[in-house]
């Protein structure tokens, strides 16, 4: 039983180190996009072709993401606004976007 156990745990962290891996490149294909859009202007439009794509579903989907045309559309959304993934996650921006959203909230 114990041996069971430790193979269904060393699966699981297998699986989530796959999804991780797969999530990074759904980041990747988002700051081409970006790039692409600072240099050609057609950024979003890129990414909705890469994520309607058969490749592009089938990352989004071992990344954990469900392929569906919202998704697409939030992957535009987000290539629109023309900052980069590292930024985006970054803490500070994160707390900066917090402040901005309470300081348009008490207005």
């Amino acid at each position: 039983m114990k041996e069971f156990v430790d193979g269904t745990a060393y699966n699981n962290e297998q699986g989530n180190r796959a999804r991780k891996l797969f999530a990074a490149v759904v980041l990747a294909a988002l700051d081409d996009a970006i790039a692409d859009d600072k240099k050609y202007g057609n950024g979003p439009e890129q990414i909705a072709r890469w994520a309607r794509s058969r490749d592009g579903r089938e990352v989004l989907s071992c990344a954990g993401i469900d392929p569906n045309e919202r998704v697409v559309q939030g992957l535009m959304e987000f290539v629109g606004k023309g900052v980069r993934t590292s930024v985006a996650l970054s803490r500070e921006e994160s707390e900066r976007r917090h402040a901005a959203e309470l300081e348009t909230r008490a207005a």
